[in-house]
């Protein structure tokens, strides 16, 4: 797009510099350049296969798979909305999972119930369990641990705002006990090592002695005859 402008248009109050006659002297030209948004031709926009199977597939809008496969023939599964068609699920008593709550199967102990602890076990205390049970224990410790975290992240998520305080305090309880234990295996760890070390040196110090023996006893002649 081009645009002249004649130059009888252009007022000149003032006599220009004699460098700028050659520009005055033709007409006055401004050049518009107008380019497309994208630089790459028309003939480079192919539309590309996609290879991503699951394209489309939603479980909100409820769209199936694109391509058929072998459970496709099946009628899917329905929800029962009604909850007296629905069938009781029967869980164990004793699940595993039943450890991250506590004794009434409830999602939130009360502050009450998680203040009523004792004092974490002494390592003089522990120095005379059994390995059994140490071991029995420090599993106890770790259950109970993870009730309590259970239960931190349930009030969190509920935003209860009270049990904090009292749980941590069982926390810390369960914790010195912990710490308690890996003191009286260390102390039990390192009395093993030195008894250890010591059955292997007897007949060692035994021929020492009898050789120290032998050697009294015959420098005792030698110091006689001396003497003598």
């Amino acid at each position: 797009m081009r645009m002249s402008i004649p130059l009888r248009s252009i007022q000149i109050k003032e006599t220009p510099p004699i460098f700028l006659a050659p520009i005055l002297a033709c007409p006055f030209v401004s050049t518009i350049h107008q380019s497309q948004f994208s630089t790459s031709t028309p003939s480079c926009d192919r539309r590309r296969r996609d290879g991503n199977p699951d394209r489309g597939v939603s479980a909100l809008r409820r769209t199936g798979l694109r391509n058929p496969v072998g459970m496709s023939k099946e009628p899917l599964p329905r929800p029962l909305l009604n909850p007296k068609k629905r069938s009781k699920v029967t869980v164990d008593e004793n699940h595993g999972l039943w450890g991250f709550f506590n004794k009434d199967k409830k999602a939130l102990s009360t502050p009450e119930e998680d203040n009523s602890h004792g004092r974490p076990w002494a390592v003089e205390e522990l120095r005379r369990k059994s390995w059994e049970d140490l071991h029995s224990l420090w599993w106890v410790c770790v259950k109970e641990r993870n009730r309590l975290a259970t239960e931190k992240h349930e009030r969190k998520r509920l935003k209860a705002g009270y049990g904090d305080f009292e749980a941590e305090s069982r926390d810390r309880a369960v914790r010195m006990t912990q710490r308690a234990i890996k003191h009286a295996l260390t102390e039990r760890w390192y009395s093993w090592e030195d008894a250890r070390k010591l059955s292997r040196t007897p007949a060692d110090t035994s021929d020492q002695i009898e050789d120290s023996s032998l050697v009294e006893q015959e420098e005792q002649p030698e110091a006689a005859a001396r003497g003598g």
